[in-house]
Protein backbone atom coordinates (compact mmCIF):
# COMPACT_ATOMS: atom_id res chain seq x y z
CA UNK A 1 0.00 0.00 0.00
CA UNK A 2 1.06 3.61 -0.84
CA UNK A 3 2.06 5.83 1.97
CA UNK A 4 0.32 8.80 2.68
CA UNK A 5 1.48 11.61 3.59
CA UNK A 6 0.42 15.06 5.93
CA UNK A 7 1.99 18.12 6.55
CA UNK A 8 2.77 19.05 10.03
CA UNK A 9 3.43 21.95 11.03
CA UNK A 10 5.54 22.00 7.92
CA UNK A 11 6.81 18.92 7.88
CA UNK A 12 6.15 16.28 5.65
CA UNK A 13 5.19 12.61 7.62
CA UNK A 14 3.70 9.65 7.02
CA UNK A 15 0.16 9.98 8.26
CA UNK A 16 0.45 7.15 11.14
CA UNK A 17 2.62 9.37 12.70
CA UNK A 18 1.82 9.88 16.36
CA UNK A 19 2.61 13.50 16.72
CA UNK A 20 0.07 14.98 19.51
CA UNK A 21 0.54 14.83 23.15
CA UNK A 22 -1.97 14.54 25.77
CA UNK A 23 -1.51 18.17 26.17
CA UNK A 24 -2.72 19.64 23.10
CA UNK A 25 -5.30 22.03 23.36
CA UNK A 26 -7.30 20.99 20.14
CA UNK A 27 -7.61 17.40 21.73
CA UNK A 28 -8.36 19.21 25.30
CA UNK A 29 -10.63 22.59 24.77
CA UNK A 30 -11.22 22.26 20.94
CA UNK A 31 -9.00 25.52 20.83
CA UNK A 32 -8.44 25.66 16.91
CA UNK A 33 -10.56 26.01 13.43
CA UNK A 34 -10.17 24.02 10.09
CA UNK A 35 -10.95 24.70 6.65
CA UNK A 36 -12.01 21.73 4.52
CA UNK A 37 -10.89 22.52 0.83
CA UNK A 38 -10.69 20.74 -2.73
CA UNK A 39 -8.07 19.72 -4.66
CA UNK A 40 -8.53 19.39 -8.39
CA UNK A 41 -6.03 18.88 -11.25
CA UNK A 42 -3.20 19.46 -8.46
CA UNK A 43 -4.03 22.79 -7.36
CA UNK A 44 -6.78 24.02 -4.62
CA UNK A 45 -9.76 25.30 -5.25
CA UNK A 46 -10.82 29.02 -4.33
CA UNK A 47 -7.65 29.41 -2.36
CA UNK A 48 -8.18 33.02 -1.91
CA UNK A 49 -11.93 32.62 -0.16
CA UNK A 50 -10.43 29.50 2.14
CA UNK A 51 -7.30 32.04 2.69
CA UNK A 52 -9.63 34.97 3.75
CA UNK A 53 -12.05 33.04 5.88
CA UNK A 54 -8.92 31.36 8.04
CA UNK A 55 -7.49 34.60 8.61
CA UNK A 56 -10.31 35.94 10.10
CA UNK A 57 -11.08 32.94 12.36
CA UNK A 58 -7.52 32.90 13.25
CA UNK A 59 -7.82 36.63 14.15
CA UNK A 60 -11.42 35.84 16.26
CA UNK A 61 -9.34 33.63 18.32
CA UNK A 62 -6.53 35.57 18.44
CA UNK A 63 -4.14 32.87 17.42
CA UNK A 64 -0.93 33.97 16.48
CA UNK A 65 0.51 33.73 13.19
CA UNK A 66 -2.85 34.63 10.64
CA UNK A 67 -0.64 36.50 8.45
CA UNK A 68 1.05 33.93 7.74
CA UNK A 69 -1.76 31.96 6.42
CA UNK A 70 -2.28 33.70 2.63
CA UNK A 71 -3.08 32.48 -0.34
CA UNK A 72 0.53 31.67 -1.35
CA UNK A 73 1.20 29.45 1.52
CA UNK A 74 -2.06 27.42 0.92
CA UNK A 75 -1.34 26.89 -2.42
CA UNK A 76 2.40 26.11 -1.57
CA UNK A 77 1.53 23.46 1.00
CA UNK A 78 -1.81 22.12 -1.01
CA UNK A 79 0.72 21.57 -4.14
CA UNK A 80 3.53 20.16 -2.12
CA UNK A 81 1.32 17.93 -0.29
CA UNK A 82 -0.49 16.40 -3.47
CA UNK A 83 2.94 16.28 -5.59
CA UNK A 84 4.30 13.95 -2.47
CA UNK A 85 1.17 11.72 -2.20
CA UNK A 86 1.12 11.46 -5.92
CA UNK A 87 -2.91 12.80 -5.99
CA UNK A 88 -4.17 15.51 -8.28
CA UNK A 89 -7.67 15.21 -6.66
CA UNK A 90 -9.26 14.93 -3.48
CA UNK A 91 -10.11 16.54 -0.14
CA UNK A 92 -8.71 18.26 2.29
CA UNK A 93 -8.27 19.45 5.52
CA UNK A 94 -6.16 22.32 7.53
CA UNK A 95 -6.75 21.96 10.91
CA UNK A 96 -4.98 25.34 12.82
CA UNK A 97 -4.86 25.33 16.70
CA UNK A 98 -3.31 26.73 19.24
CA UNK A 99 0.23 25.52 20.32
CA UNK A 100 0.42 26.02 23.94
CA UNK A 101 0.30 24.74 27.50
CA UNK A 102 -2.54 26.47 30.39
CA UNK A 103 -5.67 25.14 31.32
CA UNK A 104 -8.56 27.32 30.03
CA UNK A 105 -5.93 30.56 29.75
CA UNK A 106 -3.61 29.80 27.59
CA UNK A 107 0.45 30.67 27.95
CA UNK A 108 0.84 31.64 24.61
CA UNK A 109 -0.96 32.29 21.48
CA UNK A 110 1.22 30.35 19.19
CA UNK A 111 -0.01 28.55 15.82
CA UNK A 112 0.49 25.02 15.10
CA UNK A 113 -1.19 23.18 11.96
CA UNK A 114 -2.17 20.14 10.60
CA UNK A 115 -2.91 19.37 6.44
CA UNK A 116 -4.33 15.61 5.50
CA UNK A 117 -5.70 14.93 1.95
CA UNK A 118 -7.83 12.06 1.07
CA UNK A 119 -7.67 11.19 -2.69
CA UNK A 120 -10.91 11.06 -4.92
CA UNK A 121 -11.33 10.20 -8.74
CA UNK A 122 -13.57 13.38 -9.34
CA UNK A 123 -11.72 15.88 -11.06
CA UNK A 124 -14.93 18.01 -11.81
CA UNK A 125 -18.07 19.03 -9.23
CA UNK A 126 -20.95 16.13 -9.77
CA UNK A 127 -24.73 16.70 -8.92
CA UNK A 128 -25.90 13.72 -6.56
CA UNK A 129 -27.89 11.58 -8.13
CA UNK A 130 -30.26 10.61 -5.90
CA UNK A 131 -31.35 13.49 -3.82
CA UNK A 132 -31.06 13.96 -0.10
CA UNK A 133 -33.86 13.03 2.46
CA UNK A 134 -33.73 15.34 5.43
CA UNK A 135 -34.82 15.93 8.70
CA UNK A 136 -34.78 19.10 10.89
CA UNK A 137 -32.52 18.42 14.10
CA UNK A 138 -34.34 19.83 16.63
CA UNK A 139 -32.35 18.30 19.89
CA UNK A 140 -29.29 20.91 20.33
CA UNK A 141 -30.25 24.46 18.64
CA UNK A 142 -26.84 26.21 17.71
CA UNK A 143 -26.34 29.71 19.28
CA UNK A 144 -26.03 32.49 17.32
CA UNK A 145 -22.35 34.83 17.86
CA UNK A 146 -19.39 35.79 16.37
CA UNK A 147 -17.99 32.58 16.97
CA UNK A 148 -21.15 30.82 15.18
CA UNK A 149 -19.68 31.55 11.34
CA UNK A 150 -15.58 30.09 12.22
CA UNK A 151 -15.63 26.12 11.40
CA UNK A 152 -13.73 26.01 15.17
CA UNK A 153 -12.73 22.40 16.01
CA UNK A 154 -15.17 22.01 18.69
CA UNK A 155 -17.80 20.39 17.00
CA UNK A 156 -20.02 18.85 19.17
CA UNK A 157 -23.92 19.83 17.71
CA UNK A 158 -22.42 18.16 14.56
CA UNK A 159 -21.62 15.09 16.00
CA UNK A 160 -24.71 15.05 17.60
CA UNK A 161 -26.88 15.84 14.54
CA UNK A 162 -24.39 13.54 12.71
CA UNK A 163 -25.50 10.36 15.63
CA UNK A 164 -29.64 11.27 14.89
CA UNK A 165 -28.92 11.55 11.18
CA UNK A 166 -27.50 8.08 11.52
CA UNK A 167 -30.44 6.70 14.23
CA UNK A 168 -33.00 8.12 11.49
CA UNK A 169 -31.98 6.45 8.49
CA UNK A 170 -31.49 10.08 6.95
CA UNK A 171 -29.10 11.69 4.70
CA UNK A 172 -28.80 14.94 6.15
CA UNK A 173 -30.15 17.17 8.96
CA UNK A 174 -31.34 20.98 8.54
CA UNK A 175 -29.49 22.81 11.99
CA UNK A 176 -31.83 25.48 13.88
CA UNK A 177 -30.71 28.42 15.48
CA UNK A 178 -31.25 29.25 19.30
CA UNK A 179 -34.23 31.61 18.06
CA UNK A 180 -35.89 27.90 16.23
CA UNK A 181 -35.03 29.81 12.64
CA UNK A 182 -33.01 27.93 9.81
CA UNK A 183 -29.34 27.63 10.29
CA UNK A 184 -27.61 25.13 8.27
CA UNK A 185 -27.44 21.56 7.52
CA UNK A 186 -24.63 18.94 9.63
CA UNK A 187 -21.77 19.90 7.10
CA UNK A 188 -23.40 21.92 4.76
CA UNK A 189 -24.83 25.81 4.24
CA UNK A 190 -28.41 26.34 3.27
CA UNK A 191 -30.38 27.62 0.22
CA UNK A 192 -34.04 27.23 -0.74
CA UNK A 193 -35.81 28.18 -3.52
CA UNK A 194 -39.33 29.88 -3.62
CA UNK A 195 -41.54 31.25 -5.51
CA UNK A 196 -38.77 32.02 -7.98
CA UNK A 197 -36.58 33.37 -5.25
CA UNK A 198 -33.38 32.06 -3.86
CA UNK A 199 -33.02 32.39 0.22
CA UNK A 200 -30.17 31.48 2.31
CA UNK A 201 -30.03 32.15 5.85
CA UNK A 202 -27.92 34.92 6.91
CA UNK A 203 -24.78 34.94 8.73
CA UNK A 204 -26.75 36.83 11.84
CA UNK A 205 -28.32 33.50 12.05
CA UNK A 206 -25.72 31.31 13.08
CA UNK A 207 -24.27 29.21 10.21
CA UNK A 208 -20.93 29.05 9.08
CA UNK A 209 -19.51 31.44 6.60
CA UNK A 210 -19.08 28.82 3.87
CA UNK A 211 -16.43 29.01 0.97
CA UNK A 212 -18.91 27.63 -1.22
CA UNK A 213 -22.07 29.78 -0.18
CA UNK A 214 -19.62 32.78 -1.36
CA UNK A 215 -19.45 31.16 -4.28
CA UNK A 216 -22.97 30.13 -5.44
CA UNK A 217 -24.72 33.77 -4.30
CA UNK A 218 -21.99 35.34 -6.75
CA UNK A 219 -22.86 32.54 -9.28
CA UNK A 220 -26.74 33.46 -8.80
CA UNK A 221 -26.06 36.95 -9.00
CA UNK A 222 -24.28 36.76 -11.84
CA UNK A 223 -26.70 34.64 -13.17
CA UNK A 224 -29.66 37.04 -12.57
CA UNK A 225 -31.08 35.06 -9.93
CA UNK A 226 -32.71 37.08 -7.12
CA UNK A 227 -31.06 36.01 -4.03
CA UNK A 228 -31.44 37.05 -0.41
CA UNK A 229 -29.15 36.55 2.57
CA UNK A 230 -32.26 36.11 5.63
CA UNK A 231 -33.88 34.86 8.47
CA UNK A 232 -35.93 31.70 7.62
CA UNK A 233 -38.70 29.87 9.00
CA UNK A 234 -38.56 26.10 8.66
CA UNK A 235 -41.89 25.95 7.77
CA UNK A 236 -40.55 27.40 4.51
CA UNK A 237 -39.41 23.66 3.74
CA UNK A 238 -43.30 22.50 3.66
CA UNK A 239 -43.68 25.15 0.85
CA UNK A 240 -40.57 25.27 -1.32
CA UNK A 241 -40.02 24.08 -4.59
CA UNK A 242 -36.08 23.35 -4.33
CA UNK A 243 -33.81 22.91 -1.61
CA UNK A 244 -29.92 22.41 -1.70
CA UNK A 245 -26.75 22.43 0.07
CA UNK A 246 -23.13 23.54 -0.27
CA UNK A 247 -19.69 22.99 0.91
CA UNK A 248 -16.32 23.19 -0.37
CA UNK A 249 -15.72 19.56 -1.65
CA UNK A 250 -18.71 18.48 -2.58
CA UNK A 251 -19.96 21.84 -4.27
CA UNK A 252 -23.64 21.60 -4.71
CA UNK A 253 -25.98 18.70 -3.31
CA UNK A 254 -29.34 18.53 -4.01
CA UNK A 255 -32.25 17.42 -1.63
CA UNK A 256 -35.07 15.28 -2.89
CA UNK A 257 -37.86 15.59 0.67
CA UNK A 258 -38.79 16.64 3.30
CA UNK A 259 -40.84 14.53 5.33
CA UNK A 260 -43.47 13.78 2.45
CA UNK A 261 -42.50 16.90 0.07
CA UNK A 262 -40.75 16.45 -2.77
CA UNK A 263 -38.47 19.35 -4.80
CA UNK A 264 -37.37 19.83 -7.84
CA UNK A 265 -33.45 20.27 -8.92
CA UNK A 266 -33.65 22.96 -11.99
CA UNK A 267 -31.37 25.64 -10.07
CA UNK A 268 -29.12 23.57 -8.50
CA UNK A 269 -28.38 22.38 -12.02
CA UNK A 270 -28.26 25.52 -13.71
CA UNK A 271 -25.46 26.51 -10.79
CA UNK A 272 -23.39 23.62 -10.84
CA UNK A 273 -22.78 23.95 -14.69
CA UNK A 274 -21.93 27.36 -14.17
CA UNK A 275 -19.78 26.40 -11.07
CA UNK A 276 -17.61 23.85 -13.20
CA UNK A 277 -17.23 26.84 -15.49
CA UNK A 278 -14.91 28.30 -12.84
Amino acid sequence: MTPVFINFNGQILPQNSQLLTIANRAFKYGDGLFESMRLMKGQLKFADLHANRLQRGMKALKIDGYSQMDTWFLKDIVEELAKRNKVKHGRLRLTVYRDAEGLYAPSQNKMGYCLELTESDEPRYFLNEKGLIMDVFTELPKPSNYLSNIKTCNSLIYVMAGIYKSQNKLDDVFLLNQNGFLCEASSSNIFIHYQNHLYTPALSEGCVEGVMRQVVIKLAQNAKMDITEAQINPDILYEADEVFLTNATRGIQTVMGFGVRRYFNRVSKVLMDELNKL
